[in-house]
């Protein structure tokens, strides 16, 4: 799976108490996230895509845009300005948004006084920082539209379960929710800086343990990332690493290297052979010295393998592992080939890189190469992530795609080869 990393900068987030006045208050006339009839719980269907979580969300009278739930990012915001040229926004000043990434810090509006509607759910006299151009082209790496970034709000003043078997999210009451043993195994966290941070993971390599503290990362599409800056540094690298760009922070593309590690422990499961991300010091590491000390954070393509529930109020999780994607061996691109979607709906797809002396590059593809077929599969019939599950399937299996270059029709064919 492609993965996809997004570092978010920290912002105020201005959110007022649910005290309970809440219960006789029209719902026009609230402030923060609620339920709307004064129900203690809603379901949300989400979308998964390249293992970020997509909710279809309205900001006052918009059509359906698509969002991504990110545990940490504390504000609303909005990455594609474009879905609101024609929708009259309160803008009031300008700020600086700073966060990982190699590039500069990214110029944004703040709107104020905003609804927004995502089932049940809704939010009246609320705040948007919208970004002044779409320069993190989140769209193009997901392979669907997307049109914003928001969470910390919701898990804050909820209990979040995300069902990833059943792609829906479940928002709970926290003063009626009770934990209940065959939920899963409970797990302390804390809260800083709008993140939620764990002490129940710890790495093996050989016969090293290390214990980390990371962060619950929804807004990342990784299994786990290590950052070396920090204590890990301790650690060494895996003894075979590749160079890779690992992703897109709120800066910039982030990139570093990726290994194996032998093991790890989540509470008390313990995975093989996972997959990690090992970020340069200029793309991570020096962008986030003000953050509370952690050695990195756990994201979707492992957080995916348990049914989770995130209780922020009562400061904790539950993990409930999903025995099949257990025993789901953490793979990684194997023809050395990046894509970008493109078009109306993002399902025109497009060579984006192509890593020398990989299958891909033997077999004679080139950046800007329009793909066509896969496997006698209609490109534009499938997600990005679909064609990317198709690019890690396994070892010697066989793969033939039809390209357009320069408006000739090119037939390539390579077997995949596991490069990590």
């Amino acid at each position: 799976m492609k993965t996809l990393v997004l570092i978010i900068g920290l912002l105020s987030t201005g959110l007022v108490a649910r005290g309970d006045d809440h219960l006789r208050t029209p719902d026009k006339d609230r402030y923060g996230f609620f339920i709307a009839g004064n129900r203690s719980w809603t379901r949300i269907p989400f979308q998964l895509h390249s293992n970020l979580i997509i909710v279809p969300v309205r900001i006052n009278e918009s059509d359906t845009l698509q969002f991504i739930l990110d545990t940490g990012v504390s504000n609303t915001i909005i990455t594609d300005p474009a879905a609101f040229r024609q929708q009259p926004l309160r803008l009031t000043r300008k700020i600086k948004l700073a966060g990982a990434g190699e590039g500069g810090a990214l110029t944004a509006s703040v709107a104020i006084d905003n609804s927004i509607s995502m089932g049940n759910l809704k939010a009246s006299h609320h705040n948007l920082v919208i970004l002044d151009e779409d320069i993190l082209k989140l769209s193009e790496y997901v392979g669907t539209p997307v049109h914003g970034i928001f969470g910390y709000e919701i898990f804050a003043n909820f209990v979040v379960n995300v069902d990833f078997q059943r792609r829906e999210i479940m928002l709970m009451d926290p003063k009626k929710y009770h934990y209940k043993k065959r939920k899963g195994d409970r797990y302390p966290i804390t809260i800083q800086d709008t993140k939620a941070y764990t002490d129940a993971l710890s790495v093996f390599d050989g016969e090293k343990s290390l214990p980390l503290r990371v962060v619950l990362d929804t807004g990342a599409g990784h299994a786990l990332l290590l950052d070396r800056s920090r204590s890990t540094a301790s650690m060494p690298l895996p003894v075979k690493i590749i160079r890779a760009q690992l992703g897109r922070g709120l800066n910039g593309v982030i990139n570093g290297s990726m290994g194996r590690i032998q093991k790890i422990r989540f509470g008390r499961y313990e995975l093989d052979n996972i997959l990690a991300s090992f970020p340069d010091s200029m793309s991570f590491g020096m962008k986030l010295v003000d953050m509370p000390e952690r050695q990195g954070n756990v994201g979707c393509e492992l957080l995916r393998r348990f049914n989770v529930t995130f209780n922020y109020p009562d400061r904790y999780i539950v993990m409930k592992p999903i025995k099949r994607l257990m025993r789901e061996q953490f793979e990684h691109d194997m023809s050395g080939m990046e894509l970008r979607a493109k078009g109306d709906q993002f399902r025109t797809y497009y060579v984006d890189k192509v890593v020398d002396g990989s299958p891909a590059a033997l077999a004679g593809l080139r950046e800007g190469d329009e793909l066509l077929f896969i496997n006698n599969n209609s490109a534009n019939e499938l997600s990005i992530s679909d064609i990317y599950k198709v690019l890690q399937k396994g070892e010697g299996k066989e793969v033939s795609l039809l390209v357009r270059r320069s408006g000739q029709i090119i037939v390539a064919s390579f077997a995949l080869k596991r490069i990590i």
